[in-house]
């Protein structure tokens, strides 16, 4: 695809991808490389601008990351954030060094609105600092284009050179003002297009893949979740049936959704491709009979995954393509150079052992989630499928604390149903990041009808975040808590007692295993 691209160097922040998020935004392609990358590289993109992320570095450490000192006198546009902007004073001549006030969060910085970058911004506004060493002066060429009281030079600019460095960081939400710098940057100093949308990557997608499988077939694991189901809507528009979808239903997912993914992608749905269900619920109730150790479940549910989804490849015959839903996040989290591998992903590496294909397909391996939830919806699919609550891998599974059996599936497939719904019905849905019931191994005394009963302990969870890497418990309305207690309680057998979990992340998890 012929796109305007801006490179996202990454000198080892922990905000790179939010920044390539933040570019892609203001609907211009963007892609996060390592600082390493050579400089041929880098000008193979042919890229109409370069930001440079922060790091934990300072820039006159033995070890610091440097970079091409050529990519400065190229009259490519870069704006340098945090580090970046201290590295770009730095390598062209001014001086860094550590700070006797250090600063770190919200600070109210004065802006000089005649530079390029803050064109039509409040002149004093809040932005995010996170910096132990300062710009004491800036390189020849430069002027000061905003300031703090601890921090002199919180942004600096050569016009003539295009090269602009911010001390704050303008991809955090809490930078008040900061998607108005980053879109300044495109807009007035690369004189970008804003031509990245959703319909031309589809069409463009589309044309790529008919090219790349030609008469091939490819296979792909369909799990339901957003990223493979845009896949699957995203390959069955290029390639039609020589698509076959692979959907096991392990008898751990919620109410009704191995049917609802038939619906969409079966007979007589909305995508020609070839559709199998394999109903496994059985045969994964006799593998974790006795098994209450969260890590072994979480083991026993992968692996039988990967040996169904082998005998239906070997029954399907030669196929050429395996397809995956692997994102950018899960490329960029799974290590890019030098960067910190945050957790390495099945999907990013290579072809599988477990299957003889001759490559993999992965349409999506470009977007960020709330892009890939945009081409779903571009391609036809129902908003209940592209929005649907993130769910774990190991689906109930891991929500069932201690042994899993039908009996106590089918208890927290209504809980959660019955949570699902009330929470919708107070118009929640959307605000809260993630929210389901959990199945406790507690069981308590309780009265209901007069008589005695013993019962299990349903707990729900429900928190606010924007990354999941920490979260917050929402605070429901007691109303909706005692709605969904009471309908619980009355209409789940074997339910005695709700409890709502408080807990932050950390020191708890998202999930209860």
């Amino acid at each position: 695809m012929e796109k305007e691209t801006v490179l996202v160097i990454d000198f080892g922040g922990q905000y790179n991808q939010l920044i390539a998020r933040r570019v892609r935004e203001c609907n211009v392609y963007s892609e996060v490389i390592p600082y390493t990358t050579p400089l041929e590289k880098i000008l193979s993109y042919a890229p109409k601008g370069l930001i440079f992320t922060g790091g934990p570095a300072s820039v006159y450490a033995e070890d610091a990351p440097l970079i091409d000192q050529r990519i400065f006198s190229l009259g490519i546009p870069i704006l340098g954030i945090c580090y970046g902007a201290q590295l770009m004073t730095y390598m062209l001549g001014g001086v860094i060094e550590r700070a006797e006030k250090r600063e770190y969060g919200k600070i109210d910085v004065r802006f000089d609105t005649t530079s390029a970058i803050f064109q039509g911004m409040d002149e004093t506004s809040i932005c995010v600092m996170s910096h132990t060493d300062y710009i004491r002066q800036p390189a020849e060429g430069f002027r000061i284009v905003a300031s703090s009281d601890n921090c002199p030079a919180a942004a600096m600019e050569n016009p003539a050179e295009k090269l602009y460095a911010v001390q704050f960081h303008p991809e955090v939400s809490h930078s008040v003002q900061g998607q108005m710098v980053i879109e300044n940057f495109l807009v007035n100093v690369c004189n970008c297009n804003q031509d990245w949308t959703m319909d031309s990557f589809v069409d463009s997608t589309v044309q790529a893949l008919r090219q790349k499988v030609g008469n091939g077939k490819v296979l792909l694991a369909l799990s339901g979740g957003v990223d493979s189901s845009v896949a699957a809507a995203l390959l069955s528009k290029a390639i039609g049936r020589q698509l076959t979808c692979v959907f096991v239903d392990t008898g751990l997912m919620r109410k009704n959704e191995g049917d609802e993914i038939e619906a969409v992608f079966g007979e007589g749905g909305s995508y020609a491709l070839n559709f199998v269900r394999v109903n496994a619920a059985e045969r994964y109730y006799a593998k974790l009979k006795g098994i209450t150790e969260p890590e072994k479940k979480r083991k026993i549910i992968g692996e039988e995954f990967i040996r169904i989804f082998e005998e239906e490849a070997k029954k399907i015959g030669k196929v050429e393509f395996l397809a995956q839903g692997t994102i950018y996040p899960d490329v960029i989290e799974s290590g890019l150079g030098k960067s910190a591998v945050i957790k390495s992903h099945h999907n990013v590496g290579g072809l599988p052992e477990y299957v003889d294909f001759q490559e993999i397909v992965e349409p999506l391996r470009l977007l960020f989630k709330d892009e890939v939830r945009k081409a779903g919806l571009e391609l036809g699919l129902p908003e209940y499928l592209v929005y649907r609550q993130p769910f774990p891998g190991p689906g109930l599974g891991i929500r069932i604390i201690g042994e899993v059996n039908a009996e106590k599936v089918k208890i927290i497939q209504e809980a959660d149903a019955i949570y699902r719904e009330e929470v919708k019905n107070f118009g929640l849905d959307g605000k809260i990041s993630q929210y389901f019931a959990a199945l406790t191994n507690m069981r308590s005394v309780g009265v209901m009808g007069d008589e005695r009963t013993y019962d299990y302990a349903v707990a729900l969870r429900a928190v606010i975040t924007s990354d999941f890497m920490t979260a917050e418990a929402a605070r429901l309305p007691w109303e909706l808590l005692e709605k969904v207690t009471n309908r619980i309680v009355n209409e789940v057998k074997y339910v005695n007692r709700v409890m709502y979990d408080c807990t932050t992340k950390p020191p708890a998890t998202v999930e209860f295993e």
